[in-house]
């Protein structure tokens, strides 16, 4: 049993499995928190649009090379790296996605621990009520400056995250992300029907879905290849593990769309439940709402409680909603601590579950500032802790980390090479060329040239 655990990998039961999972990975709080903030931030409309060109021109490109590249190898991305081009720097990519994957966890799990605190704050009864939007506001302000609450929001975050990986895939990721992953789609759908139907929401949707393109600039169009990578778990090898375990009978391409589909259906509808609710709350015109309205981190923690608030039978209703964010965040949070774990187990042939509590012990320790950047400590807010650390390794790392991976696939792996892995169970893939071409020049050439602009402007 021992020799079983280190050296079994496992495998998705079926396509639907690792849809569910890597969706999962994708959508969780990537989606539904980090989306409306990035809208928000970034003009409205004219983010969105730029999105959903990312998703659809790089993103999904660089998904599927991912996928192709853990399902040739059936490996981790170091691992892949030194199997398919050994004794080349090129491993140096995969080390580099796993210490950008922890990082982000750190950060990320402390905003899956909101969740944990508003379950709670639900569950007591603190949305009863009509809730405006100060009061809204206040009470997470004041949760998030609690030292004490976050960090114990945190440490049970990582715990949960590390039982789940040290279960392995089937009956870890796999049997959480089949159950939960379609009733969030659900509550998400009935929470978007809702929003619409606010007195006002029509003025939040003009915010979000009627694109002013007098606001576009390169850091809307970076921040929105950066939001596509964070949202689909690109550029740190997530999905090359994850495409380790998908068999040679499944098809590559079908499922990567899937992944990409689902994905930007929860960003956009997370978008229509947030935007109607702040223009209905705040009764501002969108040229007020990009004057006045600052953005936080905390935004759909600000919005959630008011919606629900406004629904019959909203108590039970919210705990339901909290009790599935929190699943959404935990299926992200899985997936990160995925990477340096099945790189413990495959290359030092680590237990799982010794793998799993030393990663996990050390993102939280990583956790820790973050937890303590919105208030709980004035030098860490002061310096925006948290938001420095999303810029640094939600934006840039991902992106490099991206590009990377396009140059392997285009000049060293070769494209050929490639295709010919994805062609396995996906025969009747029609965009063939249309990849190559993205792969090999438009993906690395765009992300680089964004991620050039980005550091001259907020580092240099």
């Amino acid at each position: 049993m021992e020799s079983q655990d280190i050296f079994d990998r496992g495998n998705w039961g079926s396509k639907v499995a690792f849809v569910f999972a890597a969706s999962g990975s994708a959508i969780g709080l990537g989606s539904i928190w980090r989306f409306p903030i990035m809208v928000g931030l970034n003009g409205g409309a004219i983010f969105v649009l730029c999105y959903l060109l990312s998703v659809f021109f790089i993103g999904l490109t660089v998904l599927l090379a991912e996928l192709a590249i853990g399902r040739h190898s059936q490996k981790n991305l170091v691992g892949a790296m030194k199997l398919i081009k050994p004794g080349t720097p090129w491993k140096g990519v995969g080390y580099m996605g796993i210490i950008t994957g922890v990082f982000i966890l750190s950060y990320y799990s402390v905003v899956a621990g909101w969740a944990v605190g508003y379950l709670y704050k639900t569950i007591t009864g603190a949305f009863r009520g009509e809730v405006t939007w100060q009061a809204s506001d206040s009470l997470f302000r004041s949760f998030a400056a609690d030292p004490l609450a976050v960090v114990i929001c945190l440490f049970i975050i990582i715990v949960i995250t590390t039982f789940v990986i040290s279960k392995g895939v089937k009956g870890g990721i796999e049997r959480w992300s089949k159950i939960l992953m379609p009733v969030l789609f659900a509550l998400i759908i009935i929470l978007s029907i809702r929003a619409v139907t606010l007195p006002g929401s029509g003025t939040g949707l003009t915010f979000y879905l009627k694109p002013d393109f007098s606001g576009f600039n390169l850091n809307v169009l970076f921040y929105a290849v950066g939001q596509a990578f964070f949202s689909l778990s690109l550029g740190m090898g997530t999905m090359t593990v994850y495409g380790s375990y998908i068999t040679k009978k499944e098809n590559l391409v079908s499922s990567a769309g899937w992944v990409c589909f689902s994905t930007t259906l929860v960003a956009l509808l997370a978008g229509i439940i947030i935007f109607p609710t702040l223009f209905h709350s705040l009764q501002l015109t969108p040229e007020q709402f990009k004057q006045e309205f600052e953005v936080s981190t905390g935004l759909m923690f600000q919005a959630f409680p008011i919606i629900i608030s406004k629904m019959p039978g909203g108590y039970i209703f919210g705990i339901m909603f909290f009790i599935l964010l929190l699943i959404a965040a935990l299926t992200s949070t899985i997936s990160m601590l995925e990477v340096p774990t099945s790189y413990l187990v495959d290359e030092k042939k680590w237990k799982r579950k010794n793998a799993a509590i030393v990663i996990g012990s050390i993102a939280f320790v990583l956790g820790i500032p973050s937890a303590l950047s919105n208030g709980g400590v004035r030098f860490l807010t002061k310096a925006n802790f948290m938001v420095i650390m999303d810029l640094v390794f939600g934006n840039i790392m991902l992106a490099v980390g991206g590009v990377l991976i396009c140059l392997f696939i285009a000049y060293s792996w070769k494209v050929r090479n490639s295709l010919k892995e994805i062609s396995i169970g996906s025969k009747s893939y029609k965009l063939t060329a249309l990849w190559a071409f993205n792969i090999k020049y438009l993906a690395p050439a765009a992300v680089i040239l964004i991620i050039v602009f980005i550091v001259i402007k907020n580092i240099l």
